[in-house]
């Protein structure tokens, strides 16, 4: 039994392999851009170090997803002995363009599927998407929602909606797959620890950089909008636990908090755990966002992307029935923000120096 798995070393990526290949006791190929293979040559020492038994049962392999056959040296060998493909890389960068997103989000998967369709062993198909394949859909959004016609707010939810599809074709076809939906990942909810700082990072540092009265921006009601976020561990415990269920064939899984926080009681929490007395300025989102995309020198002066404006104004209530059904009983959980929101922020302080750079 072989796993195949895209998107190592990434940060969801090394935190789940050593979890799959405890729990399948089968050896792992990663397929690995040649321009990562130092870093993934670190992390699978790193993970030997702490678990011996992994020794000699990681292979990496230079290959990228957006070339046909994977840009493989010798395809035909590895499909022998796949029994399950996991697909973790993609282009996780609100600021992505529609030319990368095509190429990495969309292509990229549609090249992973033809090579798990010449798997003869193969037993599951496992993808990694997002909650936002919803776009600016208004209301409750269900697992198995995809089609409801609402417009994106960038590239990457575009793209990463055009994965899905193709995700879903295949499996209308009989491929035998599994659809994991986190929302925004956070660092790990016991640590902190996080790979790179982007999206609602942002927000932290900009708050970190501030003295002790500082300035938030306020887009609409605060008290109307969500901020869904999960931590790191959830993710991968959940996973772990739900890609060993036979039932789970099939399957979406929406990985986010039931209950998440308004965009008010989010700034409350956050001023509570950076010892800041936020100033609420209110904006208008859309103004604020064509100024942070002409000015020039206004995101670097800011820190905060254009882009992230959006998910202040998000109008999409994600539904778990399914994630939570089949969670029942196991304690696995998403955990409140404010639970883990100190270890978010301490290990942001002790680790300036990571980057938002995402791995493409």
């Amino acid at each position: 039994m072989t796993l195949l798995m895209t998107g190592f070393p990434g940060f969801l990526g090394s935190s789940l392999l050593p979890r799959l290949l405890a729990r399948t006791g089968s050896g792992a190929i990663c397929v690995v851009q040649p321009a990562y293979t130092a870093r993934a040559e670190q992390r699978v020492a790193d993970l030997v170090r702490t678990e011996p038994s992994l020794g000699g049962r990681i292979r990496l392999v230079p290959g990228d997803i957006t070339q046909p056959e994977l840009g493989l040296e010798d395809p035909a060998a590895l499909v022998a002995e796949i029994t399950e493909v996991w697909h973790l890389a993609a282009a996780y960068d609100l600021a992505v363009s529609r030319e990368v997103g095509m190429r990495v989000n969309v292509e990229g998967t549609r090249y992973v599927l033809d090579v798990t369709a010449r798997c003869p062993n193969l037993e599951r198909f496992h993808y990694f998407s997002t909650c936002y394949v919803s776009g600016r859909f208004t209301g409750p959004f269900a697992e198995h929602d995809l089609e409801v016609g609402a417009p994106f707010n960038n590239h990457y939810e575009a793209t990463k909606h055009l994965a899905e599809v193709e995700v879903r074709a295949r499996m209308t076809s009989g491929l035998p797959a599994t659809i994991y939906r986190p929302a925004i990942v956070l660092g790990d909810s016991r640590t902190g620890e996080a790979q790179k700082y982007d999206g609602l990072y942002f927000i932290f540092q900009l708050l970190l950089r501030q003295p002790r009265v500082a300035v938030l921006p306020e887009f609409g009601d605060s008290t109307a909008y969500t901020a869904n976020v999960v931590p790191s561990d959830f993710v991968i415990d959940a996973v772990t636990h739900l890609s060993s269920l036979p039932q789970s064939v099939g399957r979406t899984y929406q990985l986010a908090d039931p209950h998440p926080l308004t965009i008010d009681e989010w700034y409350d929490a956050l001023a509570e755990v950076t010892g800041r007395w936020v100033v609420r300025v209110p904006l208008p989102a859309g103004l604020t966002r064509m100024a942070l995309g002409r000015v020039p020198g206004a995101t670097t002066l800011i820190g905060v992307p254009a882009e992230l404006l959006d998910y202040f104004v998000n109008p999409t209530h994600f539904l778990t029935d399914h994630t939570r059904a089949d969670l029942a009983g196991t304690g696995i959980a998403c955990p409140p923000f404010r639970s883990y929101a100190h270890r978010i922020i301490d290990f942001m302080r002790t680790h300036p120096e990571i980057s938002s750079h995402a791995m493409v």
